[in-house]
């Protein structure tokens, strides 16, 4: 009895065929092109008509990076003040932040170091950070200088892009390098702190539990 429960599990053991799991967050103010960004992203296809993200959407895509399966799992975080207080909720865990902001847009270029206390105030230590300038298809209507952006990244320690999620610029050259800078700071700390691998502490969100296992903490 129970054969049928037991290919089931088999069924959701195949379906967690990866190596590691990264929470992916991608902050900003409204309209700067978060939602945008991402479908571009995840399902190659763009359009302005959309509603105001109403508090948390996800997508999850699995991509290949150093011979690794690793499954993205990306937020679409609403701008507006009123949903604040919900987002950080989903801050915790996220391994990487695409804090975006719109070149035609000065006030969203301001915001972008309340962003980044959001990161700190919220978000686990080692989060890494991609700074990017959306709509740099809109050249006519640029307020914000790429040299600015480049200026402020600097300032923050963090790399910066200006990308087109209407032209398909630059989106998954940010996704793959955020993919990469997560894994590289993985490395290092597996390293300095060997006792990582045993999901001892911060370590465990850091990796995946192997294939198959049940883990309290995934969220797919």
């Amino acid at each position: 009895m129970g054969g049928g429960g037991d290919m089931k599990w088999q069924k959701d053991a195949a379906d967690q065929n990866f190596d590691y799991m990264f929470k992916l967050l991608i902050i900003g103010n409204s309209s700067v092109g978060k939602t945008s960004f991402l479908f571009r992203y995840a399902d190659d296809s763009f359009t302005s008509a959309f509603v105001s993200t109403v508090g948390i959407d996800f997508k999850v895509k699995t991509v290949f990076r150093h011979d690794k399966r690793v499954k993205l799992q990306i937020w679409d975080t609403a701008g507006q003040e009123r949903y604040r207080t919900i987002t950080t909720a989903y801050y915790r865990g996220a391994m990487g932040f695409i804090l975006m902001y719109d070149i035609t847009n000065e006030e969203s270029f301001n915001s972008v170091q309340d962003w980044v206390t959001q990161i700190k105030t919220y978000s686990w230590d080692n989060a890494q950070v991609i700074l990017v300038g959306n709509k740099c298809d809109m050249e006519e209507e640029r307020v914000v200088s790429a040299e600015r952006g480049r200026q402020l990244a600097e300032q923050l320690g963090v790399e910066f892009y200006e990308t087109s999620a209407k032209e398909n610029i630059n989106v998954k050259t940010v996704f793959e390098r955020l993919v990469d800078i997560i894994c590289d700071k993985m490395s290092e700390s597996l390293d300095s702190e060997p006792a990582m691998l045993a999901g001892g502490g911060r370590g465990q969100r850091l990796t995946e539990q192997p294939q198959g296992n049940s883990n309290p903490n995934c969220n797919c």
